[in-house]
């Protein structure tokens, strides 16, 4: 980042660029793969993808219970596992109009951010397939090498994505408050916080409380892929 101030464009993930919640997902992978125990996995990653949806999810506890697999499995493993989640599950859901939409604001000069609840172990390669430079995501403690199980700093969940996005601006001197422009991208009601504090909040494929609050606000609503792939 220069001195003239930047228009920054951030994307949420889930259901916004993807048909589809990678973090669920990703439990969903591991079950059918025999990776976890799939009675008590299968039900517990369903019961805090209800929450997810209908916003009272308690991260804290999601993320202990998410983090487990990743604290009880070396490195090596779990980059073969996630390999073998984003090729056969990840990537058939890489739709060419939000790449292209990524693409458009890079074009314009903006500074692009992935900003999503989902943990980092987990979007990384998904960050890199659509090109962002910047990951904002809830971050999985390490420590030698291994993960603990623990959140390391705020998780980039509801609130939490203004808190880090700002955090991630202030290593620029910078802010939501003190760039040129910021837009948003969401589906999620989750991220009302952060779509009320971009200048230009856009939502796609919304769930049915946000959008009621766009259509209120007169915020834009776009589709990326067919309503019927986004369930």
């Amino acid at each position: 980042m220069d001195n003239l101030k930047p228009t920054v464009a951030l994307f949420d993930l889930d259901k916004t660029l993807i048909p589809g919640d990678s973090d669920h997902g990703w439990g969903d992978f591991l079950v059918s793969r025999g990776y976890v125990d799939q009675m008590f996995y299968q039900g517990k990653n369903d019961y805090f993808y209800g929450q997810y949806t209908a916003g009272t999810l308690d991260i804290f506890e999601y993320c202990e219970f998410a983090f487990k697999v990743l604290a009880d499995n070396d490195m090596t493993t779990l980059k073969a596992w996630r390999t073998e989640y984003f090729e056969s599950i990840i990537a058939p859901m890489l739709r060419p109009q939000a790449m292209a939409l990524v693409k458009k604001h890079r074009d314009a000069g903006h500074i692009c951010a992935l900003v999503t609840a989902t943990n980092d172990f987990i979007t990384q390669p998904i960050a890199a397939a659509f090109g962002f430079e910047h990951l904002i995501a809830t971050r999985a403690e390490m420590l030698d090498g291994r993960y603990t199980g623990k959140v390391a700093g705020t998780p980039n969940f509801q609130a939490g994505k203004i808190t880090n996005v700002n955090a991630w601006l202030n290593e620029h001197d910078l802010s939501l408050a003190h760039v040129a422009a910021s837009h948003f991208y969401s589906d999620s009601i989750n991220d009302l916080p952060l779509l009320e504090q971009a200048t230009f909040p856009v939502v796609v494929h919304p769930d049915a409380k946000l959008a009621a609050i766009a259509k209120e606000r007169h915020w834009p609503t776009i589709e990326l892929f067919h309503s019927e792939y986004a369930a």
